[in-house]
Formats: C-alpha cells, structure tokens, sequence
C-alpha cells in the first residue's frame, strides 16, 4: 500500500530505521506540498525550527537512498485547501493511501473522516517491552521525584521510572522492583520501590513505636 508521510513524520526521522528493519512496505509518497512545508521550516528566522528543518532535509535525502522502500514525491496539490493538514486528508481520500505521521490531532481528525492513519509514537510505545509488577529492575536514579523521598531514573527507550525511597540513592546504580505501571497519553509511567525498602520502614516503624 501506500503511505503519505507528514512533516512531523519526516523531521522525527525514526521512519529511516524503520525502512532500514523492513517493517514498512509498499511505497511512501512525500507530497510536494509537504516537502515546501519542510523547506520553510529549514529556512525559518528560528534556529530551532532551521535545526529541525534542516533534519528534514536530511532524512527525506535518507529515505531516497536507502533503497528498500520505493519513495515517491507528488506534485498533485490542493489549491482551495490553505491548511498542508487539510490537503493531507484529501490526497489520503482521494488515492485510498495512509498516511503516516507523529502528529496526534492529525490522526483524530482522520479518523473522524475515516482515513487510516499509522502513528510512530504509538508504535514505538506498542513495541516497549512489557514490564509486570514484581519484577525487578537495575537502574540509575538521576534525579529527585515530585513527592518527598523519590527518585527518577529513566529506561534506555526513554520510558520514566519513579522511585519510592530513591532519593538516598541518587547517582547510584540501585536494583528495584515494580510495583505498577500507568499508561498516559505521552507513554509509559513505572513505579517501582528499592529492593529491601518497605522492610527496613516497616523495621523503622516497629522501632519507633511507643512501648505501651
């Protein structure tokens, strides 16, 4: 099939990767309007957006070498339609192609108008390894957390873990285990406690009470 990137899509880059594992068939069509759109940015005032632009650049150059997945840039345009979005939905319709993209309001209004949208983030997060409460953990707590005695430390794939009793071991590489985990709009959220912690309160607990 075909997929239309978007240019949240492009300038994220993963899709080279993506293209290089073998996991995305078909042929991926950059359409001119989105390209221009990448350009603007590459040429705005902020160096930022230059930065990010100048990605995009990069990666769709990338994506026309890497020969395993065809790419192809189309010229066909949408002159009423102001909006690149807008133009986006209306290729997708009108040539029963998907499209691929980062952007979540994107894929809400597709979905309202019964485009088939496939959404990086959301496979990436589907392709995080699945971690059940109990099981145990070695990680270096970076930081303290919001509530008094947290500690944050963060997977290799980004995913934030919270610590209940980390803060005495920032900086240290410490062994966990997990107590939950919450899934939100942006990811995954672990909670998990040290190894040893809930003993050594309860320990703490048991010392301090009043003897009657």
């Amino acid at each position: 099939g075909r997929k239309l990137l978007d240019t949240s899509v492009i300038i994220d880059g993963r899709i080279v990767e993506l293209c290089e594992t073998g996991f995305i068939e078909g042929v991926l069509v950059i359409p001119q309007f989105i390209l221009t759109e990448v350009q603007q940015i590459a040429d705005s005032p902020s160096s930022i957006k230059r930065t990010r632009g100048k990605r995009g650049l990069d990666i769709v150059n990338k994506l026309q070498n890497q020969g395993i997945v065809p790419v192809e840039i189309v010229d066909k345009d949408f002159p009423q339609i102001t909006e690149v979005d807008s133009k986006l939905l209306e290729l997708a319709k009108s040539t029963g192609a998907k499209i691929l993209t980062n952007d979540y309001n994107l894929k809400k209004v597709a979905k309202i108008q019964d485009v088939l949208v496939l959404n990086i983030n959301e496979l990436a997060t589907s392709l995080k390894p699945v971690l059940l409460p109990g099981e145990r953990l070695r990680i270096n707590i970076l930081k303290e957390g919001e509530n008094p005695n947290q500690g944050v430390a963060y997977l290799d794939d980004g995913t934030m873990v919270v610590v209940e009793g980390g803060k005495r071991h920032i900086g240290k590489e410490t062994e966990v285990t997990v107590t939950s985990v919450l899934q939100t709009t942006t990811g995954k959220m672990i909670f998990t406690e040290i190894k040893g912690e809930n003993e050594r309160k309860k320990a703490e607990k048991r010392r301090n009470k009043p003897k009657s």
